[in-house]
């Protein structure tokens, strides 16, 4: 399977298509809370969200084995960092956006000031850039789909 390539340009391609009443086709998130989540996980690749590692350090290889293949991630796939029950931040999705786009830009230059610095993946570990690039490409893609933006 190939995955949305990480650059904002593509990710606003696809979340231009986006309103506050379109459905996920699966899941219970709504757009909104789903543009949220992405801005969530970005600040966990920055450091600025923390978390700590919630599988056993022996089964770390084996996931970031899996981030490196082209298996899409799974439908239906909770996780504890994006419980059904949350309160949005924002009061509309138009502003969810607006910080997905900060989010984004303030992840690039973190990355362009520390090239070689690593944060934690709750379930993959500390990961690099690169690493960092692929997690954020296959769970747009995987969101994207989920609202039909793909």
């Amino acid at each position: 399977m190939s995955f949305i390539q990480p650059d904002l340009e593509t990710f606003l391609h696809h979340l231009n298509k986006l309103d506050a009443s379109t459905k996920p086709l699966w899941g219970k998130m709504s757009a909104q809370r789903m543009v949220e989540h992405l801005a969530d996980v970005i600040y966990m690749s920055t450091g600025t969200e923390q978390f700590e590692l919630l599988i056993p350090e022996e089964k770390v290889e084996k996931a970031k084995a899996w981030l490196a293949s082209d298996k899409p991630m799974p439908k239906e796939f909770n996780v504890p960092f994006a419980p059904e029950e949350y309160t949005l931040r924002h009061e509309e999705l138009e502003l969810a956006v607006d910080e997905f786009v900060d989010a984004w830009l303030v992840y690039e230059e973190y990355y362009a000031s520390n090239p070689d610095k690593e944060n934690l993946h709750p379930f993959y570990g500390w990961l690099n850039k690169a690493e960092w690039d692929r997690i954020h490409s296959k769970h747009f893609t995987h969101h994207f789909e989920q609202f039909g933006l793909m």
